[in-house]
């Protein structure tokens, strides 16, 4: 685990703190590359059915700390090193099975917007601020981010974030479908872990399957294929849909394990 970063479970939900209030939570190389490994332990956790991103303090993330690129960026393979270590942030949430949410408040900008996006929900106080700032940087945002970001807002929107570089209140970037919720602050965190506990009542091989379909066809999938209908074909022969069809027969909630 690396410095800035905060991990914990309580029971079934994961959460993962950036932890760098100082720096409005400022995301170092050492952040990024730290953040498969978490995926990886909330994956292999019987117990975790959902993992929480959030920032301590006042805000999400003012994005990647600027301050490492002259050194860590300085030339075109240290580049390239550090951008390996984004992307494969970025991938790990994008490809988990189970659940995940980004809780944001206050600066939601640049890679913290990245990894917000990467997440399957975005749940925001009304305080927060979003943006997406290559362009003011000289780079090139990459193929996975752009579009994971296209796909969720739209071309013109996607536009609009990356090209201006311009920050967005949350009642925009809900209009935008950027998030799915804006509350009150003080309510962020009763909403997001009421949320969070009604994924994980529900059945885990119905989630976990449906988020590895979305993500096939996020990908590009186009139609079934022999992996796709394994999925399917495991969950009819589950314990979940015994569970859940006799729930509805004997009118009750369903128990899922």
């Amino acid at each position: 685990m690396s410095d800035g970063i905060e991990f914990h479970t309580h029971t079934e939900i994961a959460r993962l703190t950036f932890a760098r209030p100082e720096k409005m939570n400022a995301i170092s190389h050492g952040m990024w590359s730290a953040i498969p490994e978490v995926v990886a332990q909330v994956e292999a956790d019987p117990a975790v059915k959902v993992l929480v991103l959030t920032g301590a303090g006042g805000h999400f993330s003012a994005g990647a700390d600027i301050g490492e690129f002259r050194t860590l960026r300085s030339t075109a393979e240290g580049a390239a090193t550090y951008d390996r270590a984004v992307t494969a942030a970025v991938r790990a949430l994008t490809t988990m099975r189970k659940p995940s949410i980004a809780m944001i408040h206050g600066n939601c900008i640049g890679g913290g917007c990245q990894l917000a996006v990467a997440c399957d929900f975005r749940f925001a106080a009304a305080n927060a601020r979003f943006g997406i700032t290559p362009a003011k940087l000289g780079i090139v945002y990459d193929f996975t981010s752009t579009r994971q970001l296209v796909t969720l807002v739209g071309p013109a929107h996607a536009r609009y974030l990356l090209l201006s570089a311009q920050l967005v209140d949350a009642g925009r970037a809900a209009e935008m479908g950027l998030v799915n919720e804006v509350v009150e602050e003080t309510g962020l965190e009763k909403t997001t872990t009421e949320f969070a506990r009604t994924l994980c009542s529900r059945s885990q091989t119905s989630v976990r399957g449906m988020n590895e379909i979305i993500e096939r066809i996020l990908e590009g999938q186009r139609t079934s294929d022999a992996e796709v209908e394994r999925i399917r074909s495991e969950a009819v022969h589950s314990a979940d849909y015994a569970e859940g069809v006799a729930a509805f027969l004997e009118r009750r909630p369903p128990r899922f394990g």
